[in-house]
Formats: structure tokens, sequence, C-alpha cells
């Protein structure tokens, strides 16, 4: 098959707008479309800027925007796209560096925002802190989250206000509250009560829907509103009491 591969390009050192580039590509064999790209930087034009690692759908390094959908270009494959016109753009809510790279700097710092690690008291396990499977499978659904930032960038509440935590970091949050071997205090995660955490989200779903691991980022987010109102009510309840 022979392919237009639309890049969108932009080097901000000497572009004053991004532009679209064209190049042709064929091939005999079936190519992700991360092959692709590597075959069209190698052979084409050394230039060419992307992100990758792990080719495996793990590190999410490579997500970006292929014919208007948010993806890993690793796990998608070239004859898959049914087109022979092929657009590609970096992941949006981010700033270019340089390319199809984005700055990841804004969705890691709204992820540390929310202390994605095990709050734990006492002496660690010497075996560590074990789980029961059953427990585990209630989490287990957030846990796949591999931090493309795909959720982020789809995300029409971070489009318009840069400092909302996004649907990745408050699923996350979500994943650690919900576990059982997690003793962060409620002032904690409680932090998220704001428009700008919790109930800034507009519930469209669009994180569910570019999501590469179906990890559903609403869904936890609105099982974290419930479990804020939950814990809001107990303590009026006490109080009163």
């Amino acid at each position: 098959m022979e392919y237009v591969f639309r890049i969108l390009r932009c080097d901000p050192m000497k572009d004053e707008h991004p532009y679209f580039q064209d190049f042709s590509y064929e091939t005999e064999e079936k190519k992700s479309m991360l092959e692709a790209l590597m075959d069209i930087r190698n052979e084409q034009d050394c230039t060419l800027a992307f992100r990758y690692s792990c080719r495996e759908a793990i590190c999410g390094s490579c997500g970006m925007v292929i014919n208007g959908k948010f993806d890993l270009a690793c796990r998608t494959m070239v004859d898959s796209l049914k087109s022979s016109v092929i657009v590609i753009e970096p992941l949006p809510n981010l700033e270019i560096q340089k390319d199809l790279a984005v700055d990841m700097e804004p969705f890691f710092e709204a992820v540390r925002r929310i202390e994605p690690y095990l709050f734990s008291e006492g002496k660690i396990p010497e075996k560590g802190h074990r789980i029961e499977d059953r427990e585990m499978d209630k989490i287990f659904q957030y846990v796949n989250c591999i931090l493309c930032g795909c959720c982020y960038s789809a995300c029409p509440v971070v489009a318009r206000d840069e400092r909302c935590l996004g649907p990745a970091a408050l699923a996350k949050l979500f994943r650690f509250v919900k576990d059982p071997r997690d003793k962060r205090p409620f002032s904690n995660w409680s932090r998220v009560n704001t428009e700008t955490g919790l109930w800034g989200c507009d519930t469209v779903f669009k994180c569910n829907e570019v999501c590469p691991k179906d990890v559903r980022p609403a869904d936890g987010i609105e099982a974290l509103r419930r479990k804020l109102v939950v814990e809001k009510i107990k303590r009026i309840f006490r109080k009163e009491r």
C-alpha cells in the first residue's frame, strides 16, 4: 500500500506557526504507526521528532492523534486505518516541544499533586503490604493507567482551565483512596473538593473514550465524588451527635 502521512510539524525555535508536511510512504509489510514514523525519520527526514520507548503499549510515550483518534502509535496498525491519507497531530492541551513531542510536565505535575503512593501506618511488613485478590479487583481497572496523557489531552475542562487536575490524576487518587492498604487522612485527599478538582469535571466521558487501556477515568471521578459526599455527611452526623 502507498500512503500519504500528513504530519503536523512545528519547531518553536524557528517556526512562527505549526504547519502540515506530507510524506509519501509505501510498505508491503504490516507496520505499526510507530514503525512507519521511524521509517520516515530514518529514510526521509531525520529532523522529525516524536517520543517513544517500549514499543509495547506499556510506557505510554507515543500518545498522539491519528486521523482524529487519540491513541498510541505503537499499537495502531497502519492498515487498520482504512485510509491512504493519514493525518498525525501531537496531543492537544500540552505545549509542543517539537513536531509530535509535547511538554508532559503539566500532566505529571497534576499527578504529583495527588501524591500517588501508599500512605501506610507503622512498620512495613516483612512481606510488604499484602492485599486480597477481591480487593485488588476493585482497583485493578485504575492500576492499568500508563500515564500516556491521552485523557488529559482530550479533556475539555483542561482545555479551558489549565489549573484543573485532569482525569488521570483524579482517577489515580481514587485508586489509592479505595486501596485498603492506604491510610491517607481525609484532610489529605479531600483537597480535591474544588472546581479545579473533582467538581470541574463535565462528565462528558471523553477520557473514557480515548483511554488506550480502558481505565475509564470518569468512573473513578464519579466514585470519588460519591465517597467524598458520604464522608462529609458522616462527619456532619458525628458532630451533631
